[in-house]
């Protein structure tokens, strides 16, 4: 969960807000103390925090509030969009340009999750279908050429490596005529513990040699008000393009290192959420803050499901459902795809509307887990069961239960829970056209099954 206090608070603030019987000067400051005390705390520059909530202060108490729209809602969407001109408010990633191949190099202190943003940047590119390769520079840590292998292995990208050369500009000069095989190609630095002139003059040597089309810097969030000095260092040494900040999930602060780019001009162009090499995210600041007030990111969600399933597998699915044909087949391929997403912890930030309610993670991860044990019950079934689920009775199930290592009533509640989705499926049958909605929704009322499940 990204920014977990952070956004606990931020919704916190909000929730005063809608509390409030009216908005007038003391809600406000209390507002921005609320506001401050949130900011401060996960690292963010205290400069930047009284400039910020300088200027919500100001509009909300000097702006008109438009023609039909609540002064509460006002004030929600002020703080929104404060925080969001704070963080860049433009959504600027990486263009790909038509070059062979087109070169990301990152540079970086040790320990922040540079050669794993290598594997996490090659496998987002090659989900969009761009053809990837790795090069490993980072020649003074012990294992790191180990490193970079094994992460580009699992990423299945490509992997230019020299084992025992400690000539960066030789291994690379070495490689050069393969790399025009690639549409991108990321170059993995060495990095220090601290930003000293030693890599100073590496970083400078290599960049005026590759040339590269974006020099990303990676840090972590958990850096806190030192992220300013990295960002403004490594700035001079190779002009760096764009940041990704790591470790964003979990506990991590993330201030310091998300107003050391505010504060330097500085733009994020992705951010780790989480330790596998899928948890990458193009940052969209919109987005970022939505999740952080409860307001969802859909953006994010259907880039998700993109990826999870096929537009030919939706599109295939939509056509079943519609004539009523859903089965457990079906059934299984959503859940796998399901499980593609993430944790349903993650899904659940992203959900406009259910962020905001701080949903316990136990209760999350007992929604996941059953998930789980669904699928090793549809592993347990015949393909015949799989395409018709009217089959199953009481043998079937203690059959199914047994290959599965569940309870029986644990077979018996998946079998209600499709039986509930196919009866709502049988309501939809026939209502593909937009304009057929209010008709829709008008044979969906009083009519869910009870105790039914989205």
């Amino acid at each position: 969960m990204v920014l977990y206090k952070l956004g606990s608070a931020l919704k916190n603030t909000l929730k005063k807000i809608a509390k409030a019987v009216f908005v007038d000067e003391t809600l406000v400051n209390e507002l921005v103390k609320d506001i401050q005390r949130a900011l401060l705390y996960s690292d963010v520059d205290v400069k930047l925090v009284f400039e910020l909530t300088r200027k919500i202060k100001e509009r909300a108490l000097k702006e008109k509030v438009p023609k039909r729209v609540a002064q509460k809602e006002h004030l929600i969407n002020i703080v929104y969009e404060e925080l969001v001109r704070f963080l860049g408010e433009e959504k600027y990633g990486i263009k790909i340009e038509k070059k062979k191949p087109f070169k990301i190099m990152l540079v970086g202190l040790y320990g922040f999750g540079k050669t794993t943003s290598v594997g996490k940047i090659g496998v987002y590119y090659s989900k969009r279908g761009y053809k990837v390769a790795a090069l490993g520079l980072d020649v003074h840590r012990p294992a790191a050429i180990d490193q970079i292998e094994q992460i580009c292995e699992k990423a299945k990208i490509k992997c230019f490596i020299k084992r025992g050369e400690k000539d960066v500009l030789k291994i690379y000069n070495e490689f050069k005529d393969e790399f025009s095989k690639y549409d991108i190609l990321i170059i993995d630095t060495a990095g220090r513990d601290a930003l000293n002139k030693d890599l100073i003059k590496e970083i400078k040597v290599l960049n005026k040699e590759v040339k590269p089309h974006e020099n990303l810097l990676v840090i972590s969030a958990d850096i806190g008000q030192a992220a300013r000095k990295q960002v403004e260092g490594f700035h001079k040494a190779c002009g760096i393009t764009g940041v990704i900040v790591t470790k964003l999930d979990g506990t991590a602060k993330g201030g310091g290192a998300l107003s050391a780019c505010a504060a330097t001009g500085a733009k994020v162009k992705f951010i780790g959420v989480g330790e596998k090499l899928n948890d990458l995210e193009e940052f969209n600041p919109k987005g970022f803050v939505g999740r952080l007030l409860g307001m969802g990111d859909l953006e994010a969600l259907l880039e998700k499901a993109k990826e999870a399933i096929s537009k030919e597998e939706a599109e295939d699915l939509g056509k079943k459902i519609l004539k009523g044909e859903f089965n457990f087949l079906d059934l299984f391929e959503q859940m796998k795809a399901m499980r593609k997403m993430g944790p349903l912890a993650k899904l659940i930030d992203l959900i406009p509307g259910l962020g905001g309610f701080n949903i316990p993670k136990d209760m999350l991860n007992v929604q996941q887990e059953k998930l789980k044990r669904w699928e090793h019950i549809l592993k347990s079934m015949t393909k015949e069961e799989l395409e018709n689920p009217e089959l199953i009775d009481a043998s079937r199930i203690d059959r199914i239960a047994k290959g599965a290592g569940v309870k029986t009533s644990e077979v018996r509640e998946l079998l209600k829970q499709y039986r509930q989705t196919k009866r709502v499926l049988k309501m939809m049958k026939g209502a593909g056209d937009v304009k057929d909605m209010k008709k829709l929704l008008k044979k969906f009322k009083g009519k869910l099954p009870k105790g039914f499940k989205f």
